[in-house]
């Protein structure tokens, strides 16, 4: 049987983004991806997001809601067709133990149950969480501004929106070193808002043993709001672990 496809409202999205050493991300990216590049730089970062009304597609509105985060690198891999830009996720996190225990068994990904302390305003944002396994703590305080952050890789609202639309696709990991979950992620509409990081930190992105100083940059960060959204599972991908891959380029179109 196959797993169904989920809705929800989309009531909050806030993307934070690191520029990364193509070098640093190769260690951390398994085949059969391999890092996409805008002006030599690797993108990844933490995807901080707040689904309400949660439900089977063709069920009515349920009153389920829950807190995520998922730390994603932009990525590209081989298809038959071509090259296809996707997203990597080595990690999701939650509030909601039903995810928890649906995720990769009766939905695609895996998410590890994490404690979450939000507080919000029209333009003001403070998400922290700490998984309860202890590996992952994440602190993001951040506000609405009407431009994207000095030294971006963004050098508009136009570029970011065209970079973050054309990989809808996630793949995550999973238990099995050599298989990743894939969802394929469509939305109502399309809101990127720039904000701008008044403070960041990230167990993930902060450890130096995984990303040695110098190789981290804080880039941008971005916000969506008030989207319906559908969640559809994709089949399984499988890779070789051990293989390393080269980056792939691609340019920015303005």
């Amino acid at each position: 049987m196959s797993p169904p496809r989920v809705r929800a409202m989309l009531e909050r999205r806030i993307l934070v983004n690191y520029r990364i050493e193509p070098d640093a991300l190769e260690t951390v990216v398994p085949a059969p991806f391999r890092p996409v590049l805008i002006d030599g730089h690797g993108i990844a970062g933490i995807c901080l997001i707040r689904l309400g009304r949660i439900r089977p597609a063709g069920f009515p509105a349920a009153w389920l809601s829950s807190e995520n985060a998922a730390h994603r690198i932009a990525v590209e891999r081989d298809t038959p067709a071509g090259p296809a830009t996707c997203v990597y996720i080595p990690r999701r996190d939650t509030s909601s133990w039903l995810t928890v225990l649906v995720g990769g068994r009766m939905f695609p990904g895996w998410h590890h149950p994490a404690r979450f302390s939000v507080s919000e305003s029209g333009s003001q944002f403070l998400v922290q969480l700490r998984s309860r396994d202890g590996s992952v703590r994440v602190r993001v305080d951040a506000c609405r501004s009407d431009r994207v952050m000095a030294g971006s890789v963004f050098q508009s609202i136009a570029e970011a929106d065209q970079f973050f639309r054309s990989a809808p696709i996630g793949y995550s990991a999973t238990p099995a070193a050599d298989r990743f979950d894939g969802v394929e992620l469509g939305c109502s509409g399309w809101n990127l808002e720039p904000l701008q990081v008044r403070e960041v930190a990230s167990s993930f992105f902060d450890d130096v043993t995984r990303f040695p100083p110098g190789t981290v940059t804080l880039d941008s960060a971005f916000l969506m709001r008030g989207l319906e959204t559908t969640w559809h599972p994709l089949p399984g991908l499988r890779g070789e672990t051990a293989q390393v891959r080269g980056p792939a380029r691609m340019p920015l179109v303005s």
